[in-house]
């Protein structure tokens, strides 16, 4: 049972904070994301979404529909596209975020962040070559649906 965080008082927010977090340091995680959030927000002055709604719109950007599992059957490897069960999109599209958050130059996480949402809100960016990549994978081997299980 996740608890909503502070200060906009939603669940989601928390799941992330706690992908985010190193060795329990959760109110470290809590500013960074708010943070990024106020940079977000600086960028996107001209916007009228909020930088939470900003936050939102690229995670959902950035989550990917199907993906493949390996599957033997008789000696052969098959990559299988599944469908992906809602909460675990959530996580994946999360986990992307923060790791190609982390992989990005800039100085402080929280500048890495702000730009990473930025890229998956305008549909670019590591995190949306990957869940590009995992459409492609799944659309390649559509042959093999017929094995899932």
């Amino acid at each position: 049972m996740v608890l909503p965080d502070p200060v906009f008082n939603d669940v989601k927010v928390s799941k992330f904070v706690n992908h985010l977090m190193y060795d329990g340091k959760k109110n470290i995680s809590y500013e960074i994301f708010y943070e990024s959030l106020d940079k977000v927000k600086a960028k996107m002055a001209d916007s009228e979404l909020s930088a939470l709604e900003i936050w939102k719109k690229a995670l959902d950007n950035i989550t990917p529909q199907v993906e493949v599992k390996s599957r033997r059957i008789g000696g052969a490897t098959y990559q299988v596209p599944t469908e992906i069960r809602p909460d675990r999109k959530e996580s994946i599209s999360m986990k992307n975020m923060i790791l190609y958050a982390r992989k990005r130059g800039g100085k402080t996480m929280a500048d890495k962040l702000s730009s990473e949402i930025l890229d998956a809100f305008n549909n670019q960016g590591g995190a949306f070559k990957r869940k590009e990549d995992m459409h492609r994978m799944a659309e390649a081997n559509r042959a093999f649906a017929h094995f899932r299980f």
